[in-house]
């Protein structure tokens, strides 16, 4: 970082010049003050010392007019006026004093001790002169003061009175000048002052702008970019050891940090997307983003266990699916079983129908064959022991069908409680697991229907095992008539008709089984059609529990050890 004066220092160097040129300007002001009071007070000074000159001066002419105008007039005016200005007036002490009090060199009082001395000179022969007048001499009082003695007196009082006027008026003109010179000079200083004042303020004002005003612009513009979120736009300025620098070198900083926090989040934000939740952050977040470190830190834990209970759980899934699958295999082929079971019983069933009509159909021709009874009812004994033996197939069948729809009912106990699990365990997969939800609701449902199948198969089996009972008994009574007939010829005709009465009951009873037996293929038929739809419905949740471990085996998670 290069260095640099710092703003506030420039600042207080130029305002401290500036300040210092003003204090000179009020110095100059002060003694421009007092020389022009010097001046005023010159100016003065010369105008009393002229004025006082000049009353002296003309206080002297003023009494040598009056004793001349005496001397020629006689007029006593003259004469007063004369010793008024001598005695009251004394324009001439007076003038003198003044002059002296204001100040005058050496040689102007002498000068004027000179004039006071030829004026001094000039009193006997005005005295004389008057007192001539008043002893009526009227020509020797003129001969005394317009006589050679005292014209000459005069001429040099006159001399003397222009040179002491020019000295005086040379000396003061002198000294007003030289105030008035010093008195412009201050005037040049304070202009020259003011013009230095000027030319700071407008180098401070250049200074200001440049070091000051533009950087803080340029600061202004750049956070509100920032704040805005663009962190790319280009900052001109550099950072030195100034104010300003050290503070564009933070805005710097910041920008840089701010660049590597979103950098480090949207690479780990970008990875995890990809599937890789193996991640640490190690970047050293400051200060504020110091939440944002532990918030991601928190987001991989929690998404690593989350994930991890999925795919275990998902393994779960998958085994069960495989062995609801070989159930619902095992259940099919039970069902195709029991399906050709039962259509092997109801051929059976049918041909003792038709056995049982036909037996019905001889007993009615009984009274006309009856001479044919012996062989005949050997025939029927025949077909009782037929009918006797395929109803005790009919029961032995019933017992296997009985035993077939306990595992039925067992398989769908079975399909439900693996139903409940998966619905179970879909629920603690969350989002992943709602479409094995469906699948276990449809194969509970499908292990409902498959129970309740079973409880009418087996309703159906204890009416047929009943009927069938009830056939077993008809056999059996009519294999001991069928004996009495053989024992007992004579009485045919009273047993044939017993045999028809029992030949039409059978039929009914055989209608009914007929019918029964319709409903139980029917039964097995559907539960058949369910339990391949079961095994598709488990094949289909294999395969879906295969795609969910496959969806999550994406995910590259930390190992636990």
């Amino acid at each position: 970082m290069k260095k640099a004066m710092n703003q506030s220092t420039i600042t207080l160097i130029l305002n401290g010049i500036c300040i210092f040129v003003l204090l000179l300007m009020a110095f100059s002001l002060f003694i421009y003050h007092n020389v022009n009071k010097q001046f005023d007070h010159a100016m003065e000074a010369r105008f009393n010392l002229t004025y006082n000159a000049n009353r002296f001066m003309n206080g002297s002419s003023y009494l040598t007019n009056e004793v001349r105008a005496f001397a020629s007039t006689g007029n006593k005016e003259h004469y007063d006026n004369y010793w008024n200005e001598v005695n009251n007036l004394k324009n001439r002490d007076l003038g003198v004093a003044a002059m002296q009090e204001i100040g005058i060199t050496s040689e102007e009082q002498r000068m004027i001790d000179d004039m006071s001395s030829l004026s001094n000179e000039l009193v006997p022969l005005e005295e004389q002169a008057m007192k001539k007048v008043e002893q009526g001499q009227m020509q020797e009082a003129i001969d005394y003061v317009y006589g050679t003695e005292y014209n000459t007196s005069i001429s040099q009082i006159n001399a003397l009175k222009e040179k002491f006027l020019e000295t005086l008026n040379t000396r003061t003109a002198q000294e007003v000048k030289q105030i008035a010179l010093e008195k412009n000079i201050i005037q040049i200083f304070m202009i020259f002052t003011l013009i230095l004042v000027g030319i700071i303020q407008f180098f401070n004002m250049i200074i200001i702008r440049k070091r000051i005003l533009y950087p803080i612009i340029t600061v202004k513009d750049q956070m509100t970019k920032i704040s805005q979120g663009n962190l790319s736009m280009e900052f001109p300025l550099e950072a030195d050891t100034s104010e300003i620098g050290m503070l564009i070198a933070s805005i710097h900083e910041t920008k840089q940090e701010l660049k590597k926090y979103i950098n480090d989040i949207n690479s780990k934000l970008a990875q995890m997307a990809q599937g890789n939740m193996s991640l640490t952050v190690d970047t050293d977040y400051r200060g504020e983003f110091l939440p944002i470190q532990k918030a991601m830190a928190q987001i991989l834990v929690s998404l690593n266990e989350a994930l991890s209970h999925i795919n275990l759980t998902a393994e779960k899934v998958s085994e069960q699916s495989k062995k609801m699958a070989s159930s619902a295999e095992i259940l099919s082929d039970g069902a195709v079983q029991q399906a050709s079971t039962v259509d092997k019983l109801s051929n059976n069933i049918q041909t003792i129908s038709q056995q049982v009509n036909q037996t019905s159909s001889d007993a009615d021709n009984a009274k006309e064959y009856s001479a044919n009874s012996t062989i005949q009812l050997e025939i029927c004994e025949q077909k009782m022991k037929d009918l006797t033996n395929a109803i005790e197939d009919i029961l032995k069948s019933s017992h296997q069908i009985a035993g077939i729809i306990k595992t039925i009912e067992d398989i769908a106990l079975q399909t439900n409680l693996l139903a409940l699990n998966a619905a179970v365990e879909a629920a603690r997969a969350g989002e992943a697991g709602k479409g094995f939800v469906v699948v276990a609701n449809e194969v509970q449902t499908l292990a409902s229907k498959s129970s309740e199948s079973a409880k009418n198969i087996t309703k159906l089996i204890e009416e047929s095992v009943h009927l069938v009972s009830y056939g077993t008994s008809l056999s059996e009574q009519t294999t001991s008539a069928l004996d009495s007939v053989i024992s007992s010829a004579e009485q045919t005709a009273n047993i044939v008709e017993r045999i028809a009465a029992s030949a039409t009951s059978q039929a009914q009873a055989l209608q009914q089984i007929t019918y029964g037996m319709e409903q139980i293929s029917n039964v097995v038929q559907t539960n058949a059609t369910t339990a391949e739809e079961s095994a598709l419905f488990a094949k289909n949740l294999e395969h879906q529990a295969e795609e969910l471990k496959n969806s999550v085996q994406k995910f590259q998670l930390k190992k636990h050890h």
